[in-house]
Order: C-alpha cells, then sequence, then structure tokens
C-alpha cells in the first residue's frame, strides 16, 4: 500500500474511493476541498475478490485516510457494482463500519470515470480495462446500464476477453486450424510457458489461473502495430464493441442527433492505441457523427472525490479545489510508483 499525505484529528472529512480489479485509490477530503490523505491499495472488485475481501480492502483503506476524524459522506464508486442486488449486497455489507453511519454512497465505478472527464448533463462513459462496461445519463435523470456480466450479457474485451482471444487463436495457428500469428511467441515468452500447449494444459488441470492471460492484452496492440492480421482483427472487434456500446446509450437515451461526449477510461483505453480509438470514431460516426470521443486524462478517483463532496453539498469552489488537488495527489502516487 502506498500514501500521499498523513491524516490528523481535526473536523469532518468527505471519503472518497474508486475501486477496480487491479487497484483500489482513497482519498479524504476537507469540506472546503482541500486533500487531507491518499492511499492506493490492492484491487477491490467483488466480483474477483469476494464481496467480503472487497469490504476488507475498502475499510482499511478508508480507515488509513480518515485517521480519527469523523467521517461525513463516504462515496464508494467499485468495479463489478453492476447489478441492484450488487449493490444492495456492498451497502449491507459496509452499514456496520463507523464511517460509514452518517452518510454513504455505494455504485459502479463508471459514475466515478464519468465525473472525471465531463461535467455535461448528457454523457457517455465506457470503461475498457481489465473488463469492459459502460453507462450513459441524460439531463433529465434518465439513465443507461448493463449488466456487464462477461459473455452471458453479451460482453467482449477488455483485457480478459483479449487473452482469451489471444489463446484461442494461437491454438489454432499452432494446430494449423488458423493462420500463423506472432502472438504464439508472446504466449511464450510473456507468461513463461515453453509452448502453448503447455499453457492449456496447465489452465486445463488448474496448475495455472485463467487470470493470467490478461497479461497478454498489451502484445495484442504492439503485434497489430507490427503488422499481425490476427491481432490487427482483435483491436479492430474491440473498437468495434466499445462503439456498440457508446452507440447503444445515445440510441435508447434518444441522443444520437447531439454533440454528446463519450469519455473513455480503463488501463486500455487510456495506453491510446491509435488503431483503437480512430476505430472507435469511425464505428460511431456512422450513427452518431456529433459524439465527441476523448480518453479521460485524470484518475477516476478525481471523479469520485467529485461526486462524494457534491453529495456533502460543497460549493463550485470546493469542487475546483479538489479537482486540482486530487488530480497532484494522484500524480504525485504515479511519480512514486515509477521512482
Amino acid at each position: 500500500m502506498s500514501a500521499v499525505g498523513v491524516p490528523a484529528e481535526g473536523a469532518p472529512v468527505v471519503v472518497a474511493v474508486d475501486g477496480g480489479g487491479s487497484k483500489t485509490d482513497v482519498v479524504a477530503l476537507e469540506l472546503d476541498g482541500r486533500v487531507v490523505a491518499h492511499r492506493r491499495g490492492p484491487g477491490s472488485s467483488p466480483h474477483f475478490e469476494g464481496l467480503d475481501a472487497s469490504a476488507a480492502v475498502v475499510d482499511a483503506l478508508v480507515r488509513s485516510v480518515a485517521g480519527a476524524r469523523p467521517v461525513a459522506h463516504a462515496g464508494l464508486y467499485l468495479s463489478g457494482l453492476d447489478l441492484p442486488i450488487e449493490i444492495e449486497r456492498y451497502e449491507a455489507a459496509v452499514a456496520g463500519r463507523d464511517w460509514a453511519a452518517a452518510s454513504l454512497t455505494v455504485d459502479n465505478d463508471l459514475y466515478a470515470l464519468l465525473r472525471a472527464g465531463t461535467d455535461e448533463s448528457d454523457a457517455v462513459a465506457i470503461v475498457c480495462g481489465t473488463g469492459v462496461n459502460a453507462i450513459g445519463l441524460r439531463a433529465d435523470g434518465a439513465e443507461v446500464r448493463f449488466p456487464s456480466l462477461g459473455p452471458l450479457s453479451g460482453d467482449w474485451g477488455g483485457g480478459s476477453g483479449l487473452g482469451e482471444a489471444v489463446l484461442w487463436h494461437a491454438a489454432r495457428a499452432v494446430d494449423g486450424r488458423g493462420p500463423a500469428t506472432a502472438l504464439v511467441g508472446e504466449i511464450e515468452r510473456r507468461l513463461g510457458v515453453g509452448s502453448v500447449g503447455e499453457l492449456i494444459e496447465g489452465l486445463h488441470f488448474g496448475d495455472r489461473d485463467a487470470s493470467e492471460l490478461i497479461a497478454l492484452a498489451p502484445a495484442v496492440f504492439e503485434a497489430a502495430g507490427a503488422g499481425d492480421a490476427v491481432a490487427i482483427g482483435l483491436v479492430d472487434r474491440q473498437a468495434t464493441e466499445l462503439a456498440a456500446f457508446a452507440r447503444a446509450c445515445l440510441t435508447r437515451l434518444g441522443l444520437l442527433g447531439r454533440a454528446v461526449p463519450v469519455v473513455l477510461g480503463g488501463g486500455i483505453a487510456r495506453s491510446g492505441d491509435e488503431r483503437l480509438l480512430r476505430g472507435i470514431r469511425s464505428d460511431l460516426a456512422a450513427a452518431a457523427p456529433l459524439a465527441r470521443v476523448t480518453v479521460v486524462d485524470e484518475a477516476p478517483i478525481v471523479g469520485a472525490a467529485l461526486l462524494a463532496l457534491a453529495a456533502a453539498g460543497a460549493d463550485d469552489a470546493a469542487l475546483a479545489r479538489a479537482r486540482a488537488g486530487v488530480s497532484s495527489a494522484t500524480a504525485s502516487e504515479a511519480a512514486l510508483l515509477d521512482a
């Protein structure tokens, strides 16, 4: 666990949490928007960690930033909270904590991403990280959400989907059913196996975990950039899938003809791959030519902090101060991790 800032006793604070599959960011702020402390810990997605383990990670991080100070409001925005029942169960899991007693919001991390990327009332947010998901909001309060349950709910892509597709294509390349691809060598190099067959056997017998395949996602974009046809097909498929999320949101909200921001987040989207972004814009333009596709530069914890402060009644000056302060804290965090 890494940290920026040290909490001390004093007036109440607002705490915001952005939790994903690989890491969790938590920040405590004064009601005027000043940052008290920021922490980064392990992943807290209940889909990957389980409900109890996720709640334990969040509890420890919230306590570390709040210290002895009372929490006026806690805003928890986590990946894996996609269905209403999942949100209800998470609320119940943390309801007994002292920091959750005064005021609590629990919701999907897409809301944090959206708020970090735009403050417009008509907007779409799409995440492409470990998995994929999206939300759409309209000024009158209408929303579009997706179950985000993987293949069960029609989803494809993200690190897990791309990794599985790499292995699928590599297996067929090795046995002659499919075209040759540089992804065969990438599997051997990145996962430290002697052959694709060795990896398949390891997964089949439970000696390897399917989550390891996520590490293959960057290889797709590198191989596509080098001209590998199989990898190019996967990048183009991912672009089409993400554009479909945006198109569905805008269609269901009746916003196809409006200049609506479509903000992208998650590790894969934020990698800035030109082919991926070009494909998303091209696919979406046919249905929604005015849509503005952008990649969110700010960390989602910035959006979580703004949502939490707004829920606590903060004014515009406090929100502006918080955006600057949390952005600076997360930049310092990144610098420490890179050092």
